[in-house]
């Protein structure tokens, strides 16, 4: 391919290394980019504030996107540039249509700033953020960018099938995690949809887009993207479709490749 005028990427799995940390090496590939003035998104699952801690690592400017899409963040300025919410009544709907599908299931939802959810929702063990709980009819305002829905008991691929039979085209649910979380947006929302519209805002086409994911939040991503890379440690749904496979993350898979495109000193 010629030079990518853009590079998108996930965290998590992609450009992290498994215990959450921006290596050296990465560092210094995309200081390299920055300084010639390449585009470098990060398109996360995560919300923002579970980035705060990431900024000096990835790079304290431009736009990431986070929540799956739903939510583009100024990092030079620290705030909320866009974001689409999912509507309350169809939130609040596809919740209850799931309680019946799906027995057992309970919601957590993520605001443009902080999160809230029901009672029984479990708490992740890193999060250590303020949460406000209740029914989700009273905690589901108007700037919900993404519902969670969890299940302690069934298995991950079980519970991921059953939610997206149920919720249908309501909703976009996709998941990023290994264990029966389901993570929900709203309708025509995804990493690629919100990706093409800063890609359109900078005047760069599909083409020349690189972009680079482990996991089904991804997929839609790499469809999009003239050239895509899944991890070696991909989920088996990402190598089927992306038309290359990159190191894994915790061997700096992402600057490895970079360097290469790039032509960069290793």
């Amino acid at each position: 391919m010629s030079t990518p005028r853009l590079v998108a990427t996930d965290l998590d799995g992609t450009l992290l290394h498994s215990d959450g940390t921006v290596t050296d090496r990465t560092r210094a590939v995309l200081e390299e980019l920055d300084a010639r003035g390449v585009p470098v998104v990060f398109t996360t699952g995560r919300p923002i504030r579970w980035m705060e801690e990431l900024w000096a690592d990835v790079g304290g400017h431009g736009l990431a996107i986070c929540s799956n899409g739903a939510l583009v963040y100024d990092v030079a300025r620290r705030e909320v540039r866009d974001f689409r919410a999912v509507p309350r009544e169809v939130g609040v709907a596809v919740a209850e249509q799931l309680r019946t599908a799906v027995p057992g299931t309970t919601f957590a939802v993520e605001h443009t700033t902080g999160w809230a959810s029901e009672v029984d929702f479990p708490r992740h063990p890193d999060d250590r953020a303020e949460r406000h709980t209740g029914d989700l009819a009273d905690i589901f305002g108007d700037d919900v960018v993404k519902v969670l829905a969890v299940h302690r008991d069934l298995e991950p691929e079980d519970f991921w099938r059953r939610v997206e039979a149920s919720a249908g085209d309501q909703v976009v649910t996709t998941w990023s995690s290994s264990f029966a979380l389901v993570e929900i947006s709203a309708a025509g929302v995804t990493k690629a949809t919100t990706l093409a519209v800063l890609a359109d805002e900078m005047g760069v086409l599909p083409e020349d887009v690189v972009a680079f994911g482990d996991m089904p939040n991804d997929v839609a991503m790499l469809q999009w993207a003239g050239t895509s890379y899944a991890m070696a440690n991909a989920h088996p749904s990402l190598h089927e479709l992306a038309d290359h496979r990159a190191p894994a993350n915790d061997d700096d898979g992402v600057a490895v490749v970079l360097t290469d495109l790039f032509g960069l000193s290793r």
